[in-house]
C-alpha cells in the first residue's frame, strides 16, 4: 500500500458573527488574503476563507440560529469532548505572537512555555468567542 501525500488545505471554524471573526484573524493572525467568500440563503449559511501569506488557511462559517454546547476553559477540559478541541498554528516568535494576539483581544489561556518536543515552546489562546488556538515555535 502506497503513503498518502496529505497536507493540511484548510481549517472550518464556526463562529457566531462572521464580520467580527473575520476582522479579528486578519488583525491578530495575519490572514488577511480572501480565498473565497460564499453565502446560501436556505439554510442562512455565510463563509469566508482566509489565507496568510505563509498559506494558512481558515474557513470562518457563520450559520443563523447555531449554537455553541460548551466553551472549554483549557485545551485539557477540550479533550473531555469528543471532536476537535482546538486548532494549532506554528510562530517564529512564540513570545511576540502571544503578547500581540492578546494584545488585539485574544484571551490568554496557557502563557508560553517548554512543550513535550525538545526545543520546542507552546501557548493557548482564545479569539474573542472563546475557540481555543495553540500557538507553537521550534
Amino acid at each position: 500500500m502506497s503513503e498518502l501525500e496529505l497536507a493540511v488545505h484548510h481549517t472550518s471554524l464556526s463562529v457566531a458573527d462572521l464580520d467580527a471573526q473575520r476582522v479579528w484573524y486578519q488583525r491578530a493572525l495575519g490572514l488577511n488574503n480572501v480565498i473565497e467568500e460564499y453565502q446560501l440563503d436556505e439554510p442562512a449559511v455565510r463563509t469566508v476563507v482566509l489565507q496568510s501569506d505563509s498559506g494558512v488557511r481558515l474557513e470562518l462559517i457563520e450559520r443563523a440560529g447555531a449554537d455553541r454546547p460548551r466553551t472549554f476553559a483549557d485545551p485539557l477540559n477540550a479533550a473531555a469532548t469528543l471532536g476537535f478541541g482546538h486548532w494549532a498554528v506554528s510562530v517564529r516568535d512564540l513570545d511576540t505572537a502571544f503578547t500581540s494576539i492578546t494584545a488585539a483581544g485574544g484571551t490568554p489561556v496557557w502563557p508560553p512555555a517548554p512543550a513535550v518536543q525538545p526545543d520546542t515552546r507552546f501557548a493557548y489562546v482564545k479569539d474573542p468567542e472563546g475557540n481555543l488556538i495553540e500557538l507553537i515555535q521550534t
